[in-house]
């Protein structure tokens, strides 16, 4: 039979450092911080759940106020109700420490110019070769509704969409993580 609830040993969460072969405990927090562009953003609950397993800082970036999940490291950052005033902060306050959560094409350009990694809730990992290609085909289906022509939106958000997200923000943290401790930052 299975052990009562009660007689279950509780496990202490200790920060960790993911490597690519295990992963390691940690002293102290990582220095990395996750920062998401919340208007709209799907996979909000996946990034905190990932943020508490691995002891990271989550910004939510709004233009208005909003519930956010909770989480030790997360806060709502409000920024003016003017166009694009979340992408000017959040592009303003990245760098190479900072996984950004965006499926906005020139903010994730604008990101990636500043050193970020960004990730889209779609699991799409935007480095510098493919947001120029992101944003080429962006500039096209834009081009293509001006002139009238039918254009296909995106398509629905489902639960492969969510378990690729879960996977490509792994990988960027942990790509993030090596390039960290080879500089020693």
């Amino acid at each position: 039979m299975g052990k009562s609830r009660r007689s279950r040993k509780r496990i202490r969460k200790v920060p960790v450092e993911l490597s690519s072969h295990h992963i390691r405990r940690k002293p102290h927090p990582m220095k990395i911080q996750l920062v998401v562009d919340a208007d709209g953003c799907p996979v909000k609950d996946e990034v905190v759940k990932v943020a508490k397993r691995l002891d990271l800082s989550v910004i939510f970036v709004a233009n208005r106020q909003m519930k956010i999940p909770q989480g030790p490291r997360c806060r709502l950052q409000v920024v003016a109700q003017l166009f694009d005033a979340a992408d000017d902060w959040i592009a303003e306050n990245c760098d190479d420490q900072t996984v950004v959560v965006t499926g906005d094409v020139p903010l994730a350009s604008r990101c990636v110019a500043a050193g970020a990694e960004v990730v889209s809730p779609h699991g799409r990992i935007f480095d510098k070769e493919s947001v120029g290609e992101a944003l080429a085909r962006r500039d096209l289906a834009t081009h293509l509704r001006d002139l009238g022509l039918p254009t296909s939106g995106p398509a629905p958000f489902d639960q492969r969409d969510r378990s690729a997200f879960l996977q490509a923000l792994d990988r960027v943290i942990q790509g993030v993580v090596r390039r960290l401790a080879r500089t020693g930052t």
